[in-house]
């Protein structure tokens, strides 16, 4: 059984949020090697344009945002991913903008999509795994906001938010850079074996294990139950994730 993870880097820097997002993928696919598959996908040099709020989704395009930029290609990933660790730098206490809007426009457009491709109808239940990783530049300048809002984009699409463990982990993986400006600082101090470094790596390993693991869980029990969630129209999106990964 293959079980697809993406790692989402919502920053517009390769730096900090990649390389705490490359330690969970990493541990994901340390579950099972031969049946974990691992994307990252960077936000860095890409286009996501914020939701006019047109309505054009679900009244013309039957899902297709109107807009056209990077969102489709990221919109297609997440939609065949069974995890998702997303990883973001605190920007005024929240997710960067690039990264909101592209939630936005998901939030708007995916059951439209989903009905489009499988022909169903209501609130889907993505069941999709969803972990959290956030730093900033300050020890406590917004990384639970952030994870809190990252949280609720899983629970507004039907999926499951995960943590790491505790007690380095409570709603998700917070880091801190220590005051500094650099795209590499928490891998710097993570090699000079600073603790708050530390901990944010370890954090993010065990996020990427728990994704992975939970996917597991979810696939296997979801198959032993396929004939009652096949009554389901709803669980669609994930009988189809399970019919296409074997």
């Amino acid at each position: 059984m293959r079980i697809n993870v993406l790692g989402v880097s919502g920053s517009p820097r390769d730096g900090n949020s990649v390389f705490l997002l490359k330690q969970a993928l990493a541990a994901a696919k340390s579950v099972s090697p031969d049946e974990v598959h691992t994307h990252l996908y960077l936000f860095k040099g890409k286009i996501f344009q914020p939701c006019v709020h047109c309505y054009a989704c679900q009244d013309r395009f039957y899902g297709e945002c109107a807009i056209k930029d990077n969102f489709q290609e990221l919109r297609d990933l997440w939609v065949e991913a069974d995890g998702i660790v997303y990883s973001v730098p605190v920007y005024h206490m929240s997710i960067p903008g690039q990264l909101k809007c592209f939630i936005d426009r998901l939030g708007n457009s995916i059951n439209a999509y989903y009905n489009r491709q499988y022909g169903a109808k209501g609130l889907m239940i993505s069941m999709k795994v969803m972990g959290s990783i956030a730093q900033g530049k300050h020890i406590f300048s917004g990384q639970e906001h952030a994870l809190t809002d990252l949280n609720n984009h899983a629970l507004l699409t039907g999926s499951i938010p995960v943590s790491g463990d505790l007690w380095e982990a409570y709603i998700g993986v917070g880091g801190w850079t220590a005051n500094k400006r650099d795209k590499d600082a928490i891998e710097k101090l993570y090699h000079a074996s600073d603790l708050d470094a530390r901990v944010a790596v370890q954090a993010s390993q065990t996020l990427g294990k728990r994704v992975a693991e939970v996917c597991f869980l979810l696939a296997h029990g979801a198959s032993s139950r396929a004939n009652y969630l096949q009554q389901q129209v709803l669980y669609t999106p994930l009988l189809r994730r399970l019919k296409s990964n074997g």
